[in-house]
């Protein structure tokens, strides 16, 4: 792994570049969704994270890709700059991943603002970007939980991702989790 601090610096050798933005609110899991697209298995990688200030840029090779992942620090200052320069940091992105901590429920309300800017700037500018949601934070002891069975989610979750993403808008959504290893199972909204 090698952290750059300008994308344009990343040395080529033929490989495919694929840029990836890892963006959503503070402390929804981010940095560490990242360390396991690196397949870092060290859990002391996990104990030491501190929020990302601002945007970390870490580049990693997986057979004939160079993965360029962008991860955004989700805390107030930093989305509203963020805001102000979309047009820059969605320049030849290929896929984004946005983050909700599925178990911080008070913020919903929260992540909901933030990825409603997203598909507005991405329908409004017609960008056609690979856009994947991860319900993350949803632990192994969460599936029996009341509050997160199907039923639940579907009133506080899915049908207000229903009202903010448009049917047309091609997306993916997953319940995601790194309890053990980085695993996501698709979700279907009915």
């Amino acid at each position: 792994m090698k952290i750059e601090k300008d994308h344009m610096s990343i040395k080529n050798n033929g490989s495919k570049i694929r840029k990836i933005l890892i963006m959503g609110l503070d402390d929804a899991g981010k940095t560490s969704i990242l360390l396991s697209l690196q397949r870092d298995t060290n859990l002391l990688s996990y104990c030491s994270l501190r929020p990302t200030q601002g945007r970390v840029i870490v580049s990693f090779q997986d057979r004939d890709t160079l993965f360029t992942v962008w991860d955004f620090g989700g805390q107030e200052q930093y989305r509203t700059d963020y805001f102000q320069h979309l047009d820059e940091y969605f320049i030849e992105v290929d896929k984004i991943f946005f983050v909700i901590d599925v178990q911080d429920t008070e913020r919903y309300d929260l992540a909901f603002d933030y990825l409603k800017i997203i598909v507005e700037y991405l329908v409004k500018n017609s960008l056609k970007v690979d856009f994947t949601i991860f319900l993350h934070k949803f632990d192994p002891n969460l599936e029996d939980h009341p509050d997160f069975t199907e039923e639940r989610l579907s009133q506080t979750l899915f049908g207000k991702l229903k009202e903010i993403i448009p049917p047309n808008f091609t997306h993916d959504i997953f319940k995601t989790t790194i309890y053990t290893i980085f695993q996501k199972t698709p979700v279907t909204i009915r």
